[in-house]
Formats: structure tokens, C-alpha cells, sequence
């Protein structure tokens, strides 16, 4: 069983290609991500040749980000082959995290169902390619649709072209900007989409620069998140100057996990943690004079000091007009079995 079916909220650590080509650093980046507290790393999945066309996979990408002389080149040297694909699978049951991938295009679906993928994520870039996903819908395995760039009608005619096919459907709320300006993320869709889809699971697709956003879309409703993540934010390649570093997830997970904790109960009640505080902080009824025994108690015989301890203020009109029962010395924190009451 995933985590994905066991969590009430599910991360999932987006490496994407910054792992740049090498496999030893995408283990290094599963590995991270276990100790940070995800629940799944994803890679992105494409074949080159049959996805971009000629001219446009021969043009020549020449930027301190690119590892090939043409854009075709630069893509192929940042994929896994086959071989590489299975000692990743066998590299995350032995840490125990999730391992899925983005396929875009449908000939990466083949590659990626003959590994038994768990899941798919759609593309925000796919979110009006009905034929890719319906193609990934047939393979009966739990999907992640991501929504940027398109109107609440694109998205709509997703989920249901996505629902005929395969119910085990995730909507994602996405700013398909890398980063995102925060002007744009509007994570009030993520409540319209709780609205509108209400039997499916809904998260965040977070392209943030920084970690603040996830809180509130846990608090709009979105139980999966997706972050970017990276080992250095200054290494090469165009996703890692958004990307989380390992000491940035942590504390992106530790932030989700504290939300139920904070959330807590609607049961207002004196917490043990704010007793030693409020003691000295709170006041008591205390004699402001000597009283004799036998002294029928006026509001002029009492004022209110910290500690506290002893009767709230508020109680002090149900002592007023009571006999005390023994001498009580100024300043002393009156309490009821020293009255007659």
C-alpha cells in the first residue's frame, strides 16, 4: 500500500530533471527527501524524438543552462534510460518513499507502465491534451492533474474527460509560473475546487519561492502538495533557483505536519502549559487590611493581586457580606473556607 492510500496529507518532492542526468545524484536526491519527511519523489518523463518536432528538437540552445548544443540534445542528456529507471524503482522501496513520474507524451506512458508506475502526474502543459490523458486514465492507476494555464473550463472538461475513464483522480491548484509571483498563485481556487469537486482529493502545486504558501492551501483544504527540490539552488539547470534544498523541505513537511497539531480542539479550557504562567500573571481577592474574626466582609476590605491561586475577581461579590472565620493579616489571598459561606 502507498502512502498516498495511509496519509492524511501527502508531499511529494518534485526532482524533475535536477538531478541532471546522473543517477547517483537522484539517489542522493531520494535519500534527501526521505529525511526531509516526503512521501514520494517524481521525475519527468519524455521521449524527445517522438514528442518535440525536427526543427524544433534540432534548435540550437545555447544558455548557461543547457547540457546538449540543440534543445534535443540538452532533453536527451537529462533522461534515464530503462536500466536506470529500474535501480531508482529498487532504490526507493529500499528507503521506503513513493516513486512516480510525469510522462509527456504518450510513448513515455508505455515506458513508464512496462515499470509498473504506481501513479501519474499530469502537466499543467497537458491540462487540454485529451488524448494524453486518456491514455494515462486507462492504466487504472491514481493520477495527479495539474491545472495551471488553463480557465476552470479546460479544467473541468479534465476531470470529466479523466472520471470516465479512471476515478482515483487528484486536482492540483497550479501556477504554472517558475517561480510563481505571488500575486498570481490565487490559492483561493483550491476552495472552488473543494467546492466543485467534492468527492475528489485536491491539492497544491506549489511553485513558490519559499515555503509560506503550503500552510494556507492546507488550510483552504488541499491535502497533497507539490514542491520542487533540489540539493543546491545554485546548481545548473532552469528548475533549481525555485527548488526547495533538503533544509527547506524539512521544514516545508514540518510546517504541514504542525497544522492539525495548532488546529487542536474547540474545547476552551485552561491548558496545563499556561498554568505556571498565569499564576504569576493573574490576580486573587486579597485583604487589604487586617480583618479581625468574625468581620462581615465589604468590597472596601479587598483588592485584586497577583499570584493567583486563590479566588478570581469575578467571585467577589459572592464574598461580600460574609463573616470570615479566623483573623486574616493584610495582603492575604482569601480563599473560601476562610469565609462563612
Amino acid at each position: 500500500m502507498s502512502n498516498l492510500d495511509t496519509n492524511d496529507f501527502y508531499i511529494i518532492a518534485e526532482i524533475g530533471h535536477n538531478h541532471q542526468g546522473s543517477l547517483e545524484k537522484a539517489k542522493e536526491l531520494f535519500n534527501e527527501a526521505k529525511k526531509a519527511g516526503a512521501n514520494a519523489v517524481k521525475l519527468q518523463k519524455r521521449d524527445n524524438k517522438y514528442l518535440y518536432t525536427k526543427d524544433f528538437y534540432d534548435t540550437l540552445y545555447d544558455n548557461p543552462n543547457s547540457y546538449g548544443r540543440t534543445y534535443g540534445e540538452h532533453r536527451e542528456a537529462l533522461e534515464f534510460n530503462k536500466e536506470q529507471y529500474l535501480s531508482l524503482i529498487e532504490h526507493a522501496k529500499s528507503i521506503d518513499i513513493d516513486f512516480f513520474a510525469t510522462p509527456f507524451d504518450l510513448k513515455s506512458v508505455d515506458f513508464l507502465e512496462d515499470l509498473n508506475m504506481p501513479f501519474y502526474k499530469i502537466a499543467s502543459a497537458d491540462l487540454t491534451n485529451i488524448p494524453l490523458q486518456e491514455y494515462i486514465a486507462k492504466t487504472n492507476k491514481p493520477i495527479f492533474l495539474s491545472t495551471g494555464g488553463g480557465s476552470f473550463e479546460d479544467v473541468q472538461r479534465a476531470v470529466d474527460n479523466i472520471l470516465k475513464i479512471n476515478k482515483n483522480l487528484t486536482v492540483l491548484h497550479c501556477t504554472a509560473a517558475y517561480p510563481a509571483p505571488i500575486e498570481d498563485m490565487n490559492l483561493a481556487v483550491i476552495s472552488k475546487y473543494k467546492k466543485e469537486f467534492s468527492g475528489l482529493r485536491v491539492g497544491f502545486s506549489d511553485h513558490e519561492n519559499g515555503i509560506d504558501a503550503g500552510v494556507l492551501a492546507y488550510m483552504l483544504g488541499a491535502r497533497v502538495f507539490e514542491k520542487h527540490f533540489t540539493l543546491n539552488r545554485a546548481n545548473k539547470g532552469t528548475d533549481h533557483s525555485f527548488s526547495l534544498e533538503p533544509e527547506g523541505l524539512k521544514k516545508f513537511v514540518r510546517n504541514i505536519k504542525r497544522i492539525d497539531i495548532m488546529l487542536g480542539s474547540d474545547k476552551k479550557h485552561l491548558l496545563e502549559s499556561e498554568k505556571k504562567p498565569l499564576f504569576k500573571m493573574k490576580k486573587s481577592i486579597v485583604s487589604n487590611k487586617f480583618l479581625k474574626v468574625g468581620h462581615i466582609l465589604t468590597k472596601d476590605d479587598l483588592d485584586f493581586k497577583s499570584p493567583g491561586g486563590g479566588m478570581e475577581p469575578y467571585e467577589y461579590t459572592k464574598i461580600l457580606g460574609k463573616k470570615i472565620l479566623n483573623d486574616l493579616e493584610e495582603e492575604t489571598i482569601i480563599l473560601p473556607e476562610y469565609l462563612d459561606l
